[in-house]
């Protein structure tokens, strides 16, 4: 080994950063050198000073973990922006050991431990209701979000206990990055123990042999015959190219939400396969590594899958992003009165698997009751969800197993449906021009005035917010290779449409199957952009159809 020094300051206090260079050997037999500080490789050998012996080497890391230390604690820990949980209780001291394990340090009662005392018990607590979110104050005092009112409160929602007494009022905000922030908090890998080699079974065997524990450290992945060093990179590079192979609707395990419709959802016929429920559970815990570490996959799944993973039901609405047809059929059905127009229908479905045709009950001898005026909403509501189970409810739970092995539900509670997309699949950046450029009006030109605000809002929003304004018109926060002119909708290619529908009063309206967003004619532009803020912030139940 090599070793060259830098000279570094902290807060006035002189510092000797050691750093290691490696001598190597590739598989051609030629010799290079590995610096592990710029994390860069060079055929020339290193002709930095080095240092002189061991002992120098201990006196000058002893030094840089002291200034380190100090520097830690003046400017990292003691920084609101870098640790969600605010500052820690009197008397306590956050630290790190020599293998890089976070412990904590109670100078009243000397003595140490592993587990934040901020967030002791945090996980067996009983989760917050739906809708809510716990978050801190920057003097680390904690209050809960209200998403459903929109409203902040220092009243524990599951106790009824204020933390705070006559507390200053704190403004209600929807912060995505605040909720990754927190998210990625709790998914801190602590070591490199995890070594992973190859794409395909190799990768499954792997994944399957490991404790969940491992599964959360950091890991360092080895492609054969590649010499790489993974500060991050291959690891990046072996989740997209995984998780293009294992979703790939080849295999059977999952399939196409629509014929025009890419986002996967299982496949009722996965049982082909003899193992798949296997391949279920390695699947589950790979989408869950994917997300504790911080990894994007190829591609991504239905909103209802999503849905799923976040614990939250879904019912017909969820229906009209993956079967357009079958939704309005069912919409026909309950704004029509099925009697008066003689239609025939029993609570029993069929479906088609592998070419072969059977019936199923949606309720105990439902093929002999008949479909009325009295109970279609009870049908209506039954068929949707075996329309979005499909049989599915094996498959499902073992990839719910093995995904609440690395990574427990509730790591995900302040999420939706549609922030979870983002986490996982990532955010796109938006090209505005190219959004324009391929852009119809339907009752409106490109000049109308609210064409005009339209656009000045989404050149002022931020990109997430853009991402959001996306899934709310298209149904996914994902765009096609080709961008906006490869726009998809439920009968081919269809491009982003704004259409000029409704009152001044109106939440603005969304058609996913048709990429169509109803505008209605506001009649200024901080109108326009309270309602469309509005709607594109909730996460449902604002009139999209």
């Amino acid at each position: 080994f090599k070793r060259k020094q830098q000279i570094y300051g902290f807060d006035g206090i002189n510092a000797v950063m050691t750093v290691y260079w490696e001598r190597r050997v590739d598989n051609m037999g030629r010799i290079y050198y590995v610096d592990h500080f710029t994390r860069t490789t060079t055929w020339q050998r290193p002709t930095l000073e080095s240092v002189r012996n061991y002992e120098q080497w201990q006196l000058q890391r002893s030094q840089l973990q002291g200034a380190m230390q100090q520097f830690n604690q003046r400017f990292i820990y003691g920084n609101k922006e870098f640790d969600p949980l605010g500052p820690l209780p009197h008397g306590w001291e956050k630290r790190t050991d020599s293998n890089g394990r976070v412990y904590f340090v109670n100078h009243n009662t000397r003595i140490t431990q592993w587990e934040d005392p901020r967030s002791q018990g945090q996980l067996n607590e009983k989760p917050l209701p739906e809708g809510w979110e716990m978050r801190f104050t920057v003097d680390g005092i904690p209050y809960f979000v209200d998403h459903n009112r929109r409203t902040t409160t220092y009243i524990d929602p599951r106790t009824g206990k204020s933390a705070l007494d006559n507390g200053p009022q704190i403004a209600y905000v929807r912060d995505f990055k605040a909720k990754v922030h927190y998210f990625r908090f709790w998914c801190q890998p602590v070591l490199i123990a995890v070594f992973l080699k190859r794409i395909g079974c190799f990768s499954f065997t792997k994944i399957m042999s490991f404790s969940p524990q491992d599964l959360r450290r950091r890991l360092w992945v080895i492609f054969p015959g590649e010499e790489g060093l993974d500060y991050g990179g291959v690891a990046r590079e072996w989740f997209f190219l995984l998780s293009h192979e294992v979703l790939n609707p080849m295999y059977c395990l999952f399939e196409y939400a629509g014929k025009d419709n890419y986002c996967l959802q299982i496949n009722p016929a996965s049982y082909i396969n003899p193992d798949h429920l296997k391949y279920f559970r390695f699947i589950g815990r790979f989408i869950a590594m994917a997300l504790f570490h911080g990894k994007f996959i190829d591609t991504g799944f239905s909103l209802p899958f999503y849905k799923r993973i976040l614990n939250k039901p879904v019912g017909l609405k969820d229906l009209e992003s993956v079967d357009p047809e079958f939704y309005n059929s069912l919409i026909w059905v309950k704004e029509n009165d099925i009697e008066e127009c003689g239609l025939e229908m029993f609570f029993s479905v069929d479906k088609e698997i592998l070419g072969e045709i059977k019936s199923h009950d949606l309720k105990p001898n439902g093929s002999n009751i008949l479909v009325t005026e009295e109970n279609k909403e009870e049908y209506i509501r039954l068929v949707a969800e075996w329309r979005l189970s499909r049989g599915v409810e094996e498959q499902t739970q073992a990839f719910f197993e093995g995904f609440n092995e690395i990574l427990p539900q509730q790591y995900l509670q302040y999420f939706d449906a549609k922030e979870l997309e983002v986490l996982l699949c990532g955010m796109q950046e938006i090209d505005l021009n190219d959004w324009q450029r391929h852009t119809i009006y339907r009752h409106y030109t490109r000049t109308s005035r609210q064409i005009v605000w339209f656009w000045q809002f989404v050149k002022e929003i931020d990109n997430e917010k853009r991402m959001r304004l996306l899934q709310f018109v298209t149904g996914t926060c994902r765009l096609p290779v080709g961008g906006f002119a490869d726009l998809m909708g439920s009968n081919g290619p269809q491009k982003f449409c704004i259409e000029k529908v409704g009152k001044e009063n109106w939440l603005p309206r969304s058609h996913t199957c048709f990429n169509r967003l109803d505008l209605p004619p506001y009649k200024n532009y901080e109108q326009l952009k309270e309602k469309l803020l509005f709607a594109i912030e909730e996460t449902e139940g604002f009139g999209q159809e």
